[in-house]
């Protein structure tokens, strides 16, 4: 009953966050004026993710999730709402995400105690606060956020309930999915509110964190990761672009795939988002039918994967390429 509770209230809970920043977010200064990088043309209330938040929070109240795991993404998720709110410099928030996701691990038990160790928590380190900043990154056009949400919290609660034993995180991240479900009606087709830092960030945090936690192999962890690979994938093409053009990564561009897609092809943002869906369906049910045979074979297939999103990347890139 408490978890049917937990589920009923993430949706509701989510929507109503959602709902109430659309409504009163010019009174709270709250609002996304668009600017040259942008991918919207209106001003757009911003933040309707602490309603993600809010749901994260007592779903993990009302399931009895220990405070070493939602504390910390509630704490960088609302340092985020107040970047929302009143702005943060790129190099404060990310010290505050190292801190915290440092303090997450500590707590979960992976401490340093030799080098390959040493080796093994900077590298997960790196991951929690990479993650939780590249769905950020990716959060730009209608719906592609909330839906990737919906379909990766989903692949992670299925992949807990199979093969993680752990019936606590299969239903927190049943509760994470509905809770974008619950935003998403007010983010697509048409945006009355952005999803916000407050929202974006905590997703990828969260993200990182159940596969930090589910992760007992390789294979275990190759697996947890493909189930948001379409974000993973057009991130790392973008750096890699901007590195090579010596880019400042701080600074905000729009040379994302989904945003060549949106605003050079003029596509809609609704179509973006779906496709990105879809694909992100495609290679985690792939996933999942190929985990009986191995890592090996996982990762040959996300290999392909990765190939196929990169030709189809620089297809459509060709042309707007600097």
């Amino acid at each position: 009953m408490v978890k049917v509770v937990a589920y009923i209230s993430s949706v509701l809970l989510s929507g109503a966050g959602a709902w109430v920043v659309s409504r009163f977010a010019l009174r709270y200064h709250l609002i996304d004026v668009p600017t040259d990088r942008s991918s919207h043309s209106v001003s757009t209330p911003k933040g309707g993710g602490v309603g993600i938040l809010a749901a994260f929070v007592l779903a993990s109240a009302l399931l009895g999730i220990s405070p070493r795991i939602w504390m910390p993404a509630a704490v960088v998720s609302l340092v985020s709402f107040y970047g929302d709110r009143y702005g943060l410099s790129p190099k404060l928030r990310l010290f505050v995400q190292f801190i915290v996701a440092a303090l997450f691990l500590y707590m979960a038990g992976l401490q340093p105690e030799s080098l390959p160790h040493v080796a093994v928590c900077l590298f997960l380190l790196l991951f929690v606060v990479g993650t939780a900043n590249f769905y950020n990154f990716m959060d730009g056009i209608n719906g592609i956020a909330g839906i990737t949400g919906v379909i990766g919290f989903g692949f992670l609660a299925f992949y807990s309930f199979q093969w993680g034993g752990d019936a606590l995180l299969t239903a927190l991240a049943l509760c994470v999915s509905l809770s974008c479900l619950g935003f998403l009606p007010f983010n697509i087709p048409g945006a009355r509110v952005f999803m916000g830092d407050v929202g974006s960030v905590l997703l990828g945090f969260i993200f990182a964190q159940m596969v930090v936690l589910l992760s007992k192999s390789l294979l275990d962890f190759v697996c947890l990761i493909s189930f948001i690979f379409p974000f993973y994938a057009d991130e790392i093409i973008t750096m890699w672009l901007r590195l090579k053009s010596r880019d400042d990564l701080v600074i905000p561009h729009r040379r994302h795939l989904y945003q060549i897609l949106a605003n050079e092809w003029g596509i809609s943002h609704w179509k973006i988002s779906t496709g990105y869906g879809l694909f992100q369906l495609v290679v985690g049910s792939s996933v999942l039918i190929l985990r009986p045979f191995g890592a090996i074979s996982v990762l040959l297939l996300l290999a392909v994967c990765l190939c196929g999103f990169i030709l189809t990347s620089f297809m459509f890139r060709r042309r707007f390429l600097t």
